[in-house]
């Protein structure tokens, strides 16, 4: 049996982490690349010294990251997220096949959320790409419904990101997620028939 590894990625406020909870409450194994870029952050001596060394002290209180300034730093200097991006994401590969051969080896699928799959260079690493889209507005409306983020700050964040149009066209499931979470679930449910099929 081959293992199937699908990332699962999408912008801010498409509903990628809603897609991946149901896939997790459905059985399936689901990897955060977020909070293992978090973990990582805080845990690894070689990755914290090398994102002070981008970032500078303030990147840091103590051995916790300041992730509001780090993000602040991002997202004012493009640079500095390729930057981060060429530290953190080779380490979350490596922690990922490392998870993936230790507890879920005799898995058939196994998910990976990750937002920057496209910008990050790290499409290779996986068998499928699921896109999660969603019309700007309504990702707009769900982020300040969630608080994460106000309209500017979720603006900017947008802008250094790779435009959907271009993503659909490199995603092997293209999934729009305008409706409601019900809808959302019959295409997770679709896509689980899919890979299965496979």
């Amino acid at each position: 049996m081959k293992q199937i590894k699908a990332a699962i990625t999408g912008g801010i406020g498409s509903g990628k982490s809603t897609f991946s909870s149901y896939l997790k409450s459905r059985g399936c194994p689901v990897i955060l690349s977020d909070d293992i870029s978090n973990e990582l952050l805080e845990s690894d001596k070689n990755i914290r010294d090398k994102v002070i060394k981008i970032f500078g002290k303030d990147s840091y209180s103590g051995e916790k990251p300041d992730r509001k300034f780090i993000a602040k730093q991002v997202f004012t200097y493009p640079e500095k997220l390729q930057s981060l991006n060429s530290v953190l994401h080779p380490a979350v590969i490596k922690k990922i096949d490392s998870l993936i051969e230790k507890k879920y080896s005799k898995e058939k699928i196994v998910f990976i959320e990750s937002a920057l799959v496209y910008e990050a260079g790290i499409e290779k690493s996986f068998d499928y790409i699921v896109l999660i889209t969603a019309d700007f507005k309504t990702r707009l409306k769900r982020s300040q419904k969630s608080g994460e983020f106000s309209e500017p700050d979720f603006e900017k964040r947008n802008e250094h990101q790779i435009p959907d149009e271009e993503k659909k066209k490199r995603a092997d499931f293209v999934f729009i997620n305008n409706g409601s979470k019900t809808d959302l679930y019959k295409k997770a449910d679709l896509l689980l028939l899919s890979l299965n099929s496979l």
